[in-house]
């Protein structure tokens, strides 16, 4: 938690403590309402979330943080607009049995202001009631901060993520013309692309190739990012398949192409994966499996975890069925098993039968997890950092946009890409329990601050408006592109307060029209030595 949220919450406060009794272990203890912490973008106005969120840390009389649950319904919450009869928001108060709490809530209107009351035993705790000062604008509203650097202020954005920094250092400057003629001639009739042009907020999109379904995520988030902040002009193609594309060498003419996964023999731009993008933007919607429902079931607690390496899955890749081979001769050690046939139908004899799939919060009933590529990167990586148990990872030429910032033996135990030691690091990890343990917790910590939905939503913004500052010609909507409309809510239309603006193309450090490429190389240079140039430069109208 950054100092500048938590200070104000260790100011002396007027509340009364009052008696609350711990179950359990606690039992005893005196739960203090003054001394309770709450912080996080869900009490911020400006935070504009799918699902908003904030925390509860429970403190007792002596200003201990409580490390166990006080009980699921010790806390009370109620979010309300006082000019307005009813209030259209999901509030779900989740018990994360380590003494904290996440709260999240879904707004499915924009109201005028919202009162953030946190009860225990109906006394409001800490600063309750928060409120926030509106227009407080739900997901839907199509009202977008003019100002990137507003925005990025608001939503407490890193200064920068290493992984952008490393895949565009690769490229001095981007040609939107010549990759519009390009890349679809060499990548287009053999993969699945989308090429993208993002104009006057607006999102235009062409397809190459048969198998163009998951379209609908970039889309999605896309849609998403506009609704919230001003974009920059830009021109971009992303990858919908499963493996990387940009295979020459950094030396060669390599093309930008943006993937949901890297790996390291490609050059690929990556983004955070369909799977967590889709679960932010459907949290507390249609997906039951995001970062912050894992946190609330996380299972036992350490000691009554079943102390056996656990995992399940499809059977895309051959260590997969080396892992089942273990479990066969090791069932005291792990416990794996396949759900599904796809690849390797030939050997399920070999390898089956086929189990019924089990809930992935039942994954957490074990101490160990065992995280192996399937086609790629196995995009449950960050659920399973979420929990509370020890992720064993394998060495993988592939990756996510936050691996290369994960470190092994302080967030997972790392086990050979032949699983040649995973019998080895199972028995040390039984060994030195202590330690296990501890480095579990420094994976869930991880997991909480860097996979959450407003680190999601920093991360593509920061590469959208560094991508398009390597652009050397002006993004256009090309022949064949179609516009991918914003969704319509007729029974809750927003209205925005903020002034539209429109686009200027004077730079300040030259005080010119950019009209020609020339000129638009002389922009590129005002882009990256003038931080109010850009989607910045706006003028109101």
């Amino acid at each position: 938690m950054s100092p500048r949220l938590f200070s104000w919450l260790l100011l002396p406060c007027c509340l009364d403590m009052f008696r609350h009794e711990l179950p359990g272990a606690q039992a005893g203890l005196v739960l203090s309402a003054a001394k309770t912490l709450v912080w996080g973008p869900g009490l911020e106005a400006n935070i504009v979330l799918p699902a908003r969120f904030f925390y509860i840390q429970a403190v007792d009389s002596s200003g201990k943080n409580l490390t166990k649950s006080p009980g699921e319904n010790t806390f009370e919450v109620k979010i309300v607009s006082p000019v307005e009869q009813f209030t259209r928001i999901w509030i779900q108060v989740l018990d994360r049995k380590d003494g904290s709490f996440l709260v999240r809530y879904r707004m499915y209107a924009t109201y005028t202001d919202l009162h953030i009351h946190i009860l225990l035993k109906n006394k409001h705790i800490a600063k309750s009631p928060f409120i926030l000062k509106g227009p407080v604008y739900h997901e839907g509203c199509d009202c977008p901060q003019p100002s990137g650097s507003v925005w990025e202020a608001h939503m407490h954005c890193p200064e920068s993520f290493p992984q952008i920094d490393r895949d565009l250092s690769l490229f001095t400057s981007v040609n939107p013309d010549r990759n519009a003629q390009e890349i679809p001639q060499r990548f287009g009739q053999r993969q699945s692309l989308c090429h993208y042009t993002i104009k006057d907020d607006k999102v235009y999109v062409k397809t190459f190739g048969e198998h163009v379904g998951f379209r609908i995520f970039m889309d999605a988030i896309l849609l998403s990012l506009i609704r919230k902040v001003r974009l920059p002009d830009m021109e971009f193609f992303v990858n919908l398949g499963d493996w990387p594309l940009e295979k020459r060498k950094p030396t060669d003419k390599i093309h930008p192409i943006f993937s949901w996964c890297g790996s390291n023999n490609t050059r690929d731009i990556v983004m955070p994966t369909y799977d967590l993008t889709e679960s932010v933007l459907e949290t507390m919607g249609r997906v039951s499996l995001d970062m912050m429902s894992v946190q609330a079931n996380s299972g036992p607690p350490w000691s009554e975890k079943n102390a056996t390496a656990f995992w399940r899955g499809r059977d895309s890749r051959q260590e997969r069925l080396e892992l089942v081979k273990l479990s066969r001769a090791h069932p005291d050690m792990i416990d794996a098993a396949f759900t599904n046939f796809f690849f390797f139908k030939h050997d399920e004899g070999l390898y089956g039968p086929l189990v019924k799939h089990v809930s992935f919060f039942d994954f957490f009933k074990y101490k160990y997890q065992i995280n192996i590529d399937g086609t790629v990167a196995a995009y449950r990586l960050p659920y399973l950092l979420a929990g509370d148990s020890v992720v064993l990872k394998q060495d993988s030429g592939y990756y996510e946009h936050f691996y290369n910032e994960l470190q092994p033996w302080e967030h997972y135990i790392p086990i050979r890409a032949d699983l040649g030691d995973l019998l080895e690091k199972i028995q040390w990890a039984r060994d030195h329990d202590e330690e296990a343990k501890k480095i579990a917790l420094m994976g869930q910590q991880f997991a909480r601050n860097h996979l959450m939905g407003d680190s999601i939503f920093c991360y593509y913004y920061k590469l959208f408006k560094e991508y398009a500052k390597l652009q050397v010609t002006e993004p256009m909507v090309r022949k064949g592109m179609e516009l991918v409309e914003q969704p319509t809510d007729d029974l809750f239309p927003c209205s925005c307060q903020r002034k539209r603006v429109r686009r200027t193309n004077k730079c300040p450090l030259h005080q010119s029209d950019f009209g020609t490429v020339s000129l638009r190389l002389s922009w590129l240079y005002c882009a990256n030595n003038c931080n109010s140039v850009s989607h910045d430069s706006v003028a109101l109208s």
